[in-house]
């Protein structure tokens, strides 16, 4: 499969030592009320260790909790089915689970935007940040996200992620606290953004492919219901490779 330019030429090796990718998620808001869609990124802090002042979609690495947390509903089993195919480790459907409540989650705690209906549900035995969650009155749904693509941080890099980006449409959001009063303050000047704007700023190049190729997919009507295959960017023999997974 072709690789965007800018990954084989820019994307490179790090210096230091080779961590295992720990899996994350990445949850992409899609706002198509106007005349041209738009995105919601914020810019991480300038002091955080992995790309500091880059502007990204918000989202994290998976926390073991995850797969504990309440839900509505539950991930479409062909989706359940994509999430693990060349999954690493042993494949399980709780560990898919946990990959899309994690992308619901980290939205909550980096952009004050909850995914989710209205309802009461236990948060016993799960840590703050679930806690807060599900006391504004709102449990996650799962159903809204389709997975978009899946990426590995090069080695060498001070972190390294197997993150999943996942979509959902703005009317998936069931309640919506202040964009600057989101809980953990990872994210700054928090907006939204056409394609267009986006790229404008400093992106990381991974965040840069991905967005080019959500832009393509709803140019040409691409289903995501259907849960097709989605472009997987990881290193191979030093170079970046482009597969479907």
């Amino acid at each position: 499969m072709t690789v965007p330019d800018r990954l084989i030429t820019e994307e490179k090796r790090g210096s230091g030592p080779t961590l295992k990718p720990r899996d994350a998620a990445t949850l992409i808001l899609v706002d198509r009320a106007g005349a041209s869609p738009r995105v919601l990124m914020g810019r991480r802090r300038a002091d955080l260790a992995f790309m500091p002042g880059k502007y990204v979609f918000p989202g994290g690495r998976v926390d073991p909790t995850d797969a504990k947390a309440p839900a509505c509903d539950r991930l479409p089993e062909a989706l359940e089915d994509r999430l693990m195919v060349r999954m690493r480790g042993r494949p399980t459907r709780r560990r898919a689970r946990a990959l899309a409540m994690t992308a619901v989650r980290e939205t909550f705690e980096e952009t004050g935007l909850l995914v989710g209906v209205p309802g009461d549900a236990s948060a016993a035995g799960l840590p703050e940040i679930w806690a807060d969650y599900l006391g504004q009155g709102i449990i996650p749904s799962l159903s809204p996200l389709r997975l978009v693509a899946r990426a590995i941080t090069p080695p060498g890099r001070p972190r390294r992620f197997d993150t999943r980006f996942f979509t959902a449409p703005t009317d998936a959001i069931g309640r919506r606290l202040p964009l600057d009063s989101a809980p953990d303050g990872e994210l700054q000047d928090i907006c939204w953004l056409t394609f267009d704007a986006a790229r404008d700023l400093d992106l990381p190049r991974i965040t840069h492919v991905v967005l080019d190729g959500i832009e393509a997919d709803l140019a040409t009507g691409v289903n995501y219901d259907r849960h097709p295959a989605v472009p997987f960017y990881h290193m191979r023999h030093g170079r970046f490779v482009r597969d479907m997974v």
